[in-house]
């Protein structure tokens, strides 16, 4: 299959006190079908790539190119609408929203994109039966287990049916039973059509994916693709 995203040369650097490089000059294709891991110990530089592939962020230097459309960053607007639309992003402290219950936070993910609310209702209802949470749909993020909420993160990324999902440590934060539940569900949502990344220190989790990316001082260092997979 062909490569879906292409990363150029990409550097990113932070103005504080001194200039901080983060990425240095890095390359790497992506294709669709594929998950990919990324490893690298913190400050490696696994977090800010996610970012700027999010499109939240933007590179000092490079360039970020989807299927074959190379990404204008003054463009913020129509940036916002790609992110919406193509990306479900899944968090390590999943980032709920805490005044809303676990089914508004996947309805309203769905109505932002522009669905109707018949629509989005009926899409977070089969979500959360999916991920086997019906019988908390009701109940806010403070009331939720982490794992639970990771599951409701999860849906709400996958809500728009997106092209890309990337995940920062989705299960950093989780006890490792309750973390090999989170991934499996995350693993599951592999598909020919969908391009998956996600940053993990554990790896055991690292070592499932399709392509596993070394990263080592803001650049990644080696490419190891079909390596073994243990079992769950």
């Amino acid at each position: 299959m062909s490569k879906y995203l292409e990363l150029k040369n990409i550097s990113k650097s932070f103005e504080t006190e001194k200039k901080i490089k983060v990425l240095k000059g890095l390359s790497q294709n992506f294709e669709k079908g594929k998950i990919y891991s990324i490893m690298g110990p913190s400050g490696s530089g696994k977090s800010t790539l996610l970012n700027l592939i999010s499109l939240i962020d933007r590179p000092s230097s490079g360039q970020i190119i989807f299927n074959q459309n190379q990404i204008n960053f003054n463009d913020t607007e129509q940036n916002d609408i790609f992110r919406s639309k193509k990306i479900g992003i899944v968090y390590q402290q999943n980032n709920l929203l805490p005044d809303f219950t676990a089914m508004e936070n996947i309805y309203l993910a769905s109505l932002a994109n522009g669905n109707d609310k018949e629509l989005s209702n009926n899409k977070a209802k089969k979500l959360l039966k999916k991920i086997g949470l019906s019988n908390r749909s009701n109940h806010f993020p403070s009331q939720l287990s982490g794992g639970e909420a990771q599951r409701v993160a999860i849906a709400r990324a996958i809500v728009n049916d997106p092209e890309i999902i990337l995940a920062d440590e989705p299960t950093g934060s989780l006890d490792i039973n309750t973390a090999k539940e989170v991934f499996k569900l995350l693993y599951n949502q592999k598909k020919s059509d969908r391009l998956i990344i996600f940053a993990t220190h554990n790896r055991f989790f690292a070592n499932k994916a399709d392509c596993l990316l070394e990263m080592r001082d803001g650049i990644i260092k080696s490419s190891n693709v079909r390596v073994i997979k243990s079992k769950f």
